[in-house]
């Protein structure tokens, strides 16, 4: 892997001034983000029981569950799960999808102000969440919730280059356009070029973790326009547009795939599983 692989800009780490704000604005349409938010390979959660233990009669608390993307599959496998989600719809959701599962309480609540129950748990687990938490709190709290040698499994997802590929890089004139925050010139990076280093060091940083193992998949989804484009309103960053600036940027996307893509665009999406057990 090449050695500048760190200082590619990955699409989970928002800056802290605004990480409070963006991780609200999921739960402003929960019911967008159900039907439109994809889940995860199949392949992922056979190495979640193998190399975390997340398997059947399993204690498992899932930290920002959302709308139980992954809590769904992990119910079916068989897993007590305990899931936190801080959004009061996107929890309301959660509960409407697990309806019937046995073993699986969804809790509305801030993991960092959550008391932690006095029975610890076999796996902390969040999919694409984990970069939400205050960094001041969720290392040890996850360490915290677990028995020893308990594994701490975090999810990541970044856009990464393939697919349709010329399409995103004549989409970022729409964003040039609508978003003044965006760099001129932005691509979606290789997925040799992204790791888990930063991911990996607060691990190793917070002395209560052995070794980081990655597993990563890679999965391409295609979407209409109008997919697409519910899909897009599903993203913090866009939602955190003015109401002016994303009608423009959507029109402006939805032009393009329209124009000259014959209504349907892939996108490439890189999936990293880090597991890292309590000493």
């Amino acid at each position: 892997m090449p050695d500048d692989t760190t200082h590619v800009k990955r699409d989970d780490r928002p800056e802290e001034s605004r990480r409070v704000r963006l991780s609200q604005t999921f739960d402003e349409d929960a019911e967008l983000y159900d039907r439109t938010r994809p889940g995860y390979p199949p392949e992922l959660y056979d190495d979640l029981a193998e190399f975390a233990g997340a398997c059947p009669g399993s204690r498992v608390l899932e930290i920002g569950c959302g709308t139980g993307q992954a809590t769904v599959p992990l119910a079916e496998r068989g897993c007590r799960i305990t899931a936190v989600e801080a959004g009061p719809s996107m929890a309301a959701i959660a509960r409407r999808n697990l309806n019937g599962a046995a073993g699986v309480e969804i809790v509305t609540a801030d993991f960092e102000s959550w008391p932690l129950p006095e029975e610890s748990f076999d796996v902390v687990f969040a999919a694409t969440a984990f970069h939400w938490i205050d960094p001041a709190v969720r290392m040890a709290k996850a360490a915290e919730a677990l028995h020893p040698d308990g594994a701490l499994a975090v999810v990541r997802t970044q856009h990464v280059r393939g697919g349709t590929e010329e399409f995103f890089v004549e989409v970022q004139r729409c964003y040039e356009r609508f978003d003044p925050d965006t760099p001129p010139g932005l691509r979606p990076p290789e997925a040799a070029d992204i790791d888990g280093s930063d991911h990996a060091q607060e691990v190793l940083q917070s002395g209560a973790f052995g070794p980081t193992v990655f597993r990563r998949y890679e999965q391409d989804l295609t979407y209409t326009t109008p997919e697409y484009l519910r899909l897009l309103q599903t993203y913090s960053g866009h939602r955190a547009l003015s109401a002016a600036a994303r009608s423009g940027l959507l029109g402006c996307i939805a032009g393009l795939i329209d124009g000259r893509y014959g209504g349907r665009v892939t996108k490439r999406y890189l999936i990293d599983l880090a597991v890292s057990h309590r000493r």
